[in-house]
Parts: C-alpha cells; sequence; structure tokens
C-alpha cells in the first residue's frame, strides 16, 4: 500500500500462526475490539477505502458489517471484501459456520467483492471451471448485495492465461493476463484486493481500479522469490528498483492526489 501512494491503517481481527508451508492455528481479537479500531481509526484519520481480509467467525465478520454500515464504509466509502475462507494450502481462516455470515452480512456492504475459485465454491456453491460458471457465479455474489464481483481466475491452472470477471448487474468486463510460471504466489489474492483499494482511494473506478490491480499483481508474481520450504511470497519491491514505464511494460502506480 505505501508503494501505491497510500498510507494503511490496520485493524487486527485475528493473529495467524503460519509461515510458508500452511496455517497451524489462529487466534481471533473479541469482535468489540475489532469494532472500536475501525472505528477509533476512521474517526480520527479518516479512510479513503477499506478492505476486509481474515475476519475468522460470525460475530467477528457480523462487527465489522456493523461498524461499517455505521460510519458509511461501502456506501460514502468503497470497501474492498476479499472473503478469506481458507488459505492457499487449503488451511481453513474461517469457522465454518461463520459463511452465512459472509453471505448475510459482509457481502451486502461491499463495494467489490474479490473471492478466489474456492471461495467462490464455498460461499455460492458453484465449481468454476470456465467463463461462463464464472459469469454465473459473479451474478450469484451480485445478488447476494456487492455492488460488483470480481470472480479471479488465477486457480484455473489449466489455462496459459488468467482471465478475472467484473460484474455489475448489469455489464460484464474480463481482464487477462499472461499466467506467471512460479511457485511463489503467497499472498497473491490479498495483493490484488489491496491494490484494488488503494486505486479506489485514488478515485479510479472500479473497473479501471481492478484493471490497475490486475497488472500490479501480475507484476508482483513476476517479481516473487524463494522464502522458507513452501510458496514465497508475491513482491512489490520491483517498485523500489526501477521505473516500471521506463522498464517498458506500461505500468504506473497511481498518483496520489
Amino acid at each position: 500500500m505505501a508503494l501505491l501512494g497510500v498510507h494503511a491503517c490496520v485493524a487486527v481481527a485475528a493473529v495467524t500462526v503460519q509461515n510458508s508451508v500452511g496455517v497451524s492455528g489462529f487466534h481471533e481479537i473479541p469482535p468489540e475490539v475489532v469494532a472500536d479500531q475501525v472505528r477509533a481509526v476512521v474517526t480520527d484519520i479518516g479512510v479513503g477505502a477499506a478492505k476486509t481480509g481474515m475476519l475468522a467467525s460470525s460475530r467477528i465478520i457480523e462487527a465489522v458489517a456493523a461498524v461499517c454500515v455505521e460510519l458509511g464504509i461501502g456506501t460514502d466509502i468503497p470497501l474492498v471484501v476479499d472473503p478469506v475462507c481458507a488459505s492457499m494450502h487449503g488451511d481453513p481462516l474461517l469457522h465454518p459456520e461463520a459463511l452465512d455470515a459472509v453471505r448475510n452480512a459482509l457481502i451486502p456492504v461491499a463495494t467489490v467483492v474479490t473471492p478466489n475459485l474456492d471461495e467462490v465454491r464455498l460461499i455460492t456453491g458453484i465449481d468454476v471451471v470456465d467463463d461462463a460458471s464464472a459469469r454465473e457465479a459473479a451474478h450469484q455474489l451480485h445478488e447476494m448485495g456487492a455492488r460488483w464481483a470480481l470472480v479471479k481466475g488465477g486457480h484455473l491452472r489449466s489455462a496459459a492465461t488468467s482471465t478475472d470477471i467484473l460484474f455489475n448487474g448489469e455489464e460484464f468486463y474480463e481482464f487477462t493476463s499472461p499466467r506467471i510460471a512460479t511457485g511463489n504466489d503467497h499472498g497473491g489474492g490479498d495483493t490484488l484486493a489491496a491494490a484494488i483499494a488503494c486505486a479506489l482511494a485514488h478515485g479510479y473506478s472500479v473497473p479501471d481500479a481492478v484493471q490497475f490491480a490486475k497488472e500490479w499483481v501480475t507484476r508482483c508474481l513476476a517479481d516473487a522469490y524463494d522464502l522458507g520450504a513452501g510458496h514465497g511470497p508475491v513482491s512489490p519491491l520491483w517498485r523500489l528498483r526501477a521505473n516500471p514505464v521506463e522498464a517498458g511494460d506500461g505500468m504506473r502506480a497511481p498518483t496520489p492526489p
């Protein structure tokens, strides 16, 4: 977020025990403390956009959704909902009974919801295998209340390219990039959602924010590196080493207003 010209403020919802191999546990923060963290920041500093990540339980989800409604997040302030249900290794990051809270409390306040294919299946029951099923899933997520639904195609490993599909209830948008041959993709979904939120904070429209974030995370995947015995992280550190426009790929970080 700093490399995209945004000052990030964090409300901690859960503490994980994890490394590059997997997640071995997590500890939930009391829901009222999570909501109070959000309230303290927004009423003092203010925010240009917000995103959610791992929320762990139905009580935390409901507390976050309620404080978002209270503070105008999702209406006056864009909200990106990354409905984290499981890690990339398949380790659970959300209690199973909390899926109803995701559907009924969190998604309805989202400006954009950004599930990966496993999360799409858990939330909608749709197993995305191609563009047609991705469009069906995006339509269902929109019907749950999200103003925009983004179904990410990164986990369709059989494809040579990665296509994400965005839907606003009337029109579909497709964003395609070359698939990067790397096993170091830890944090790719988080990075995409964060980049969308940053672009929205800079005043981008939702389609333009998604287009920018898609290009950003593709570059971060191309710069990923080995770390630990499992999946290394995607890396935005290329931004510190070269001007991306001079490098010839046409990508720009959003310019702060």
